[in-house]
């Protein structure tokens, strides 16, 4: 897979279209963050089942030799979603899909206000919102070419989906699965799109688009009430960070799994190994990823909620200690149950070395599978993965901030180059976070190269309660067998690319301001230069 380069500006993403959009902000001379912005509307318009903008947002946005700021743009709870009466409608657990799965605000929305703000403050965020929407109301009104995996995922998912209100008037044709290559058009969702880039952002929440969320919500049965969209607003927090022999990492602080992903790399850096693409590599990253999953599953939660503080397992002392329990020899048992999720992850820098890392989601694919027919708006199930024991560490209360694998990355190397990367997959996230990086920082791969390598992921497969180490057709056969020779239990896929590992995208910025991007060929997108 070939590298982009560019001295301009670069925007990466899994569709084209997204990352066109944010190159032509670039191009009239808009910063990174509007050029996400106009590219964050478009994916969510262009790829309907990875995200929509009824869904959750995390930002990092750094200046020039500054840290990056994490923007938190996750809604929480609503007022009526509380265990009892979950348990009075009959539930043990909350449905992942339908009213009662829409139960969160939807966040993404608050993001984009917010990261305007933040341009502004550093003297961009001049772009107009009607021309940073531009894209997207035009693909929404004129329609979407539907793409591989929608098709292929309205397909599998479509026995749950098919009765959900809303869906089946805007995804399905005749109440069938649309075609690979057919058109797409979302009316609604294009009108609301066009309210919001003309009377502002906030209409989202406090406005006549609000109301109308209200009512469709209240409607179809949702605990998320008017008031809990109107006491939505998106927060910067400082961004978590780890110290690396190459530099330094950061990631999104709780309740995103930034930690771990964090963890894995802080580990592996202190594994005595070569790190060499092959064995070593996987296993020294398999088995930082368990440990650091068992950190993340005891601890990630709420914010106002950490039962330790996450920066506790990010020192050195800490980090030293548990590396020095990694057998690279022998593979951890590992029970862990994994966490799925459908996501896309973009990326932008600016002509002046402003650089965003951003992620956006509705959790599962089409999220609650609920289409408000109002605005058009598909609503997120982020918060199916509370839980409806009090005493479980993510226990569903109204107010409160769901577990969430999305979590976008940065770093900034000590031979002055600034990394934007990340991906979508759920559990996968922070597994092929780490891969990326160690390919391209650890081993000199080029960025192409380094995301089209076979990637691997820890986890159950849907519907087998075996835990297994999945592989990419791709690896050699003697790797695949020294991996089950020290403990892995390793499931070898058909596919030499899927959509299991992810869909990756890396922007590298140099110490004279040159570009090196790709996005992942296990998707339908690109890097878009000026």
């Amino acid at each position: 897979m070939d590298t982009t380069t560019s001295s301009g500006g670069m925007v990466v993403a899994p569709h084209k279209a997204a990352a066109d959009a944010g190159a032509e902000i670039l191009a009239e001379g808009g910063s990174a963050i509007e050029a996400m912005i106009a590219a964050a509307s478009t994916i969510a318009v262009v790829y309907p089942h990875m995200n929509a903008i009824g869904g959750d947002g995390f930002w990092l946005i750094a200046e020039p030799g500054k840290d990056p700021k994490a923007l938190m743009a996750c809604g929480s709870a609503g007022s009526g979603a509380t265990i009892e009466a979950y348990n009075k409608a009959g539930h043990g657990a909350i449905p992942t899909r339908g009213p009662l799965a829409a139960l969160t605000v939807a966040g993404t929305i608050g993001g984009w206000a917010k990261a305007k703000e933040a341009a502004q403050a550093i003297g961009a965020g001049k772009v107009p919102n009607t021309e940073l929407l531009s894209s997207a109301i035009r693909h929404a009104k004129e329609g979407i070419s539907v793409t591989r995996s929608q098709t292929a995922l309205t397909f599998e998912k479509l026995a749950e989906l098919k009765d959900q209100p809303g869906f089946a008037d805007v995804f399905l044709v005749d109440g069938e699965v649309p075609e690979e290559g057919s058109l797409l058009k979302q009316a609604r969702l294009a009108d609301t799109l066009q309210h919001l880039a003309h009377e502002g952002f906030d209409e989202f929440y406090r406005g006549d688009v609000g109301a109308a969320i209200a009512d469709d919500l209240e409607r179809i049965g949702s605990p998320v009430t008017k008031a809990d969209l109107e006491k939505f607003e998106a927060r910067f927090k400082d961004a978590l960070k780890v110290e690396l022999k190459c530099g330094t990492v950061f990631n999104a602080p709780p309740p995103t799994q930034g930690l771990a992903s964090l963890i894995i790399l802080g580990l592996y850096d202190r594994l005595k190994t070569d790190g060499r693409e092959g064995f070593d590599l996987v296993h020294g990253l398999v088995e930082a990823t368990k440990r650091a999953f068992l950190v993340r599953d005891r601890i990630v939660t709420d914010p106002l909620r950490l039962p330790e503080p996450p920066r506790t397992f990010l020192t050195a002392d800490w980090l030293d200690e548990e590396a020095a329990k990694i057998d690279l020899r022998r593979a951890l048992e590992w029970p862990q149950i994994a966490k799925p999720g459908d996501t896309i992850w973009m990326g932008a820098v600016d002509k002046k070395g402003v650089s965003v890392s951003f992620i956006q989601s509705i959790y599962w694919e089409f999220g609650s599978g609920c289409v408000l027919p109002k605005t058009g708006i598909t609503w997120q199930n982020r918060g199916a993965s509370f839980s409806l024991r009090p005493d479980a560490l993510n226990a569903l209360e109204p107010g409160r901030q769901p577990f969430h694998t999305l979590n976008p990355a940065m770093a900034r190397l000590r031979d002055g180059r600034t990394m934007t990367y990340g991906t979508m997959g759920g559990e996968g996230q922070p597994q092929t976070q780490a891969a990326i990086f160690a390919r391209h920082v650890l081993n000199g791969m080029p960025v192409g190269e380094a995301i089209d390598a076979p990637r691997w992921l820890l986890g159950r497969t849907w519907g087998d309660e075996t835990t297994s180490l999945r592989l990419e057709a791709r690896f050699d056969p003697d790797l695949v067998r020294g991996l089950e020779k020290v403990g892995h239990e390793v499931v070898q896929m058909a596919d030499d690319y899927s959509d299991t590992m992810g869909h990756a995208g890396m922007i590298v910025r140099n110490a004279k301001g040159g570009l090196e991007g790709a996005h992942d060929p296990r998707a339908d997108g690109g890097a878009s230069i000026v």
